[in-house]
């Protein structure tokens, strides 16, 4: 991510406590960081998260907030890395579900990868829209009044959405224009 424009932004990185897919957290977390931002790791309880090798455990970390206690109003932008159970655990939670909601209706950027676009099916957040995901995903968002392509990213309006690790360079470098390009501020 490109530094003109991320810095001194703060950025919502939202998961369950376990299942996450855990190079879909870090290497957007990295590239926050790296572009001058502040991720802030939001879930569902307090204490430490469990991240995912795919179906290997991989590393945990610690919360920062939990979703009760956050509002839409203290970031600048919101990403949803995937995992099979991330998501799936995360739109069974009322106040994750309300949160990403009002993030993409607040037209703030919101970053979904791979299975991550299940959360924003729940929020009823991708009629009308283009996305991308994992290709078992796209009945899925179809159904919910999306339209699916395969591609490695896809940038609909404040929504990006790629499919899996691989296109995470895509990902991070779509995600931070849309930062840089303010989607959402009143003042851009």
């Amino acid at each position: 991510m490109s530094d003109n424009g991320m810095q001194g932004r703060t950025i919502a990185f939202l998961v369950a406590t376990e299942g996450i897919e855990q190079i879909e957290l870090t290497e957007p977390w990295q590239a926050v960081e790296e572009a001058g931002g502040t991720p802030v790791l939001i879930s569902t309880e307090t204490g430490r998260v469990q991240a995912f090798d795919h179906l290997d455990k991989g590393d945990t970390f610690e919360v920062d907030r939990v979703v009760d206690d956050v509002t839409v109003e203290e970031y600048d932008g919101l990403v949803l890395p995937g995992g099979v159970a991330n998501p799936d655990v995360l739109r069974t939670s009322a106040p994750a579900v309300d949160f990403v909601r009002a993030f993409v209706e607040s037209g703030k950027p919101v970053a979904a990868i791979c299975h991550a676009i299940w959360t924003l099916v729940e929020a009823d957040a991708v009629k009308g829209r283009e996305l991308t995901s994992w290709p078992s995903l796209q009945t899925d968002i179809r159904n919910a009044g999306g339209s699916w392509v395969d591609r490695e990213v896809v940038v609909d309006g404040n929504l990006v959405t790629s499919r899996n690790p691989d296109d995470l360079p895509a990902f991070n470098r779509e995600f931070a224009a849309l930062v840089a390009r303010g989607a959402g501020d009143a003042s851009a």
